[in-house]
């Protein structure tokens, strides 16, 4: 069994976000970058079913050379080795089209991609990348195991889980609960060590069109001051909320 994991380089969740003087692009100096946490569930997942199975497990990334500390954290985990398509994950199309491309070409059997990626949010990619391949597809999936030519998937909906399965090969895109939590892996010194020999296969991108153009960035507004007021003042409070807040 081959299994593709898409992964994607974004910004530790602790990290103070600027953007460039003229605000269409996101400033990345002083950023430390993680592997997309979406992304690790799926991964962990991957390097389960590799022991259990025998699978073999290549990671993925739309990026430039800066993307490289974050693929051999991934190998580090225990992914056999990567892909790095050479170019600037533009917009969700462009990204799609390069993923599709490399797990066609690699007949992979499982493309494993987290459900969104926690910069942009767009959560696009995975479907997009079933509806290139003809694949069939699992969003927000919780629970995984294979058999044979079938994935047997649990995903998470409003108000309960859907038990699902779908013939490989399929993308599966998963999130926290795909492991658990507790079990995700860290990097030993053996895992560090590894990773520094296994191959990253840098490719030049598939042409094709960008369909999103970025106009501008903004930060959201900054909060304003607090106004304490007395929990039995109730005629100030509405007073403020009236004349102040205008919110009544």
């Amino acid at each position: 069994m081959k299994i593709l994991v898409c992964i994607s380089s974004v910004p530790d969740t602790t990290a103070k976000i600027n953007f460039t003087g003229d605000g269409k692009s996101f400033d990345k100096n002083g950023v430390q970058f993680v592997i997309n946490p979406h992304d690790e569930f799926s991964l962990n997942k991957a390097v389960e079913l590799q022991e259990k199975a025998g699978a073999t497990v290549t990671i993925l990334t739309v990026g430039d050379a800066s993307v490289d500390a974050v693929m051999r954290k991934a190998l580090a985990i225990g992914a056999n080795d990567g892909i790095r398509i050479d170019a600037d994950a533009r917009d969700d199309f462009f990204v799609a089209t390069q993923i599709a491309k490399a797990a066609k070409e690699g007949g992979y059997d499982i493309v494993l991609t987290g459900k969104e990626s926690i910069d942009y949010n767009g959560g696009a990619v995975p479907g997009l990348v079933a509806g290139l391949l003809d694949y069939g597809f699992v969003n927000g999936c919780i629970g995984l195991e294979v058999e044979g030519s079938t994935a047997k998937a649990v995903r998470e909906i409003d108000g309960g889980k859907e038990n699902v399965e779908v013939a490989l090969p399929a993308v599966i895109a998963g999130q926290k609960g795909l492991v658990d939590e507790a079990a995700l892996r860290i990097p030993n010194m053996r895992g560090i060590m590894q990773a520094r020999s296994k191959q990253i296969t840098v490719v030049a991108p598939e042409a094709t069109s960008t369909s999103v153009e970025v106009v501008g960035y903004e930060k959201p507004a900054s909060r304003g001051n607090v106004t304490l007021v007395d929990k039995d003042n109730v005629a100030e409070l509405v007073r403020l909320l009236h004349e102040e807040a205008k919110a009544i």
